[in-house]
């Protein structure tokens, strides 16, 4: 009777840690249950963002009335290089035909001809360098001109932001496409130049 009673005793506190374990985990599993579900992190960007410089530079109103003034003087040059040289190329050519049509009767009439010629493809040349050297100082003027402008309007925007960097798109292999700036900095680069130019 005593191994009997101990069996059913044994088998009742096995039965009451069975159930109390079971217990516990339906209350582990409502307490999981009844938690609130957890909100979506919010993702942090890190405190620095980038600009794409060629996009600035072709939608920049200032870079862009450099660029057309620059062509113009491109075109200029060229066209007084044709000029130049059609000229000279003329001047040759009637020479050629004095020549063969025996049209120079002395030495001296020739050598006057040649230094026309001469002095004409000197003064060709020196207008020539000039204009290049006139559009070289152009170009780095306006270069100058628009990345100080540039520089100058991204330090006051970062004033009202406040980032660790602003960053060069063409500078890095990869950057998050959240962290680009670029449209809001042209934004801002052309109302402050077309308020100026009115």
């Amino acid at each position: 009777m005593k191994k009997t009673l101990l069996k059913i005793s044994a088998l009742a506190l096995t039965l009451l840690m069975t159930f109390a374990t079971s217990c516990n985990d339906n209350k582990a599993d409502k307490a999981a249950d009844n938690k609130a579900p957890e909100a979506k992190e919010e993702v942090v960007l890190p405190n620095y963002r980038y600009v794409d410089s060629d996009s600035v530079l072709a939608a920049y109103n200032l870079a862009k009335d450099y660029n057309e003034e620059m062509l113009r003087m491109q075109t200029n040059f060229e066209n007084t290089a044709r000029q130049r040289e059609s000229a000279i190329q003329s001047e040759m050519n009637k020479m050629q035909q004095k020549m063969q049509n025996n049209g120079y009767l002395t030495e001296d009439s020739y050598r006057q001809d040649e230094q026309k010629l001469t002095k004409m493809q000197t003064n060709a040349q020196n207008e020539i360098a000039k204009l290049q050297n006139n559009i070289l100082n152009a170009q780095m003027e306006a270069q100058k001109t628009v990345n100080d402008s540039i520089s100058s309007f991204i330090k006051e925007y970062n004033k009202k932001y406040g980032y660790d960097a602003i960053l060069l798109k063409g500078a890095t292999l990869y950057i998050d496409p959240r962290l680009d700036i670029t449209d809001d900095v042209i934004k801002g680069l052309n109302a402050r130049y077309n308020k100026v130019k009115k």
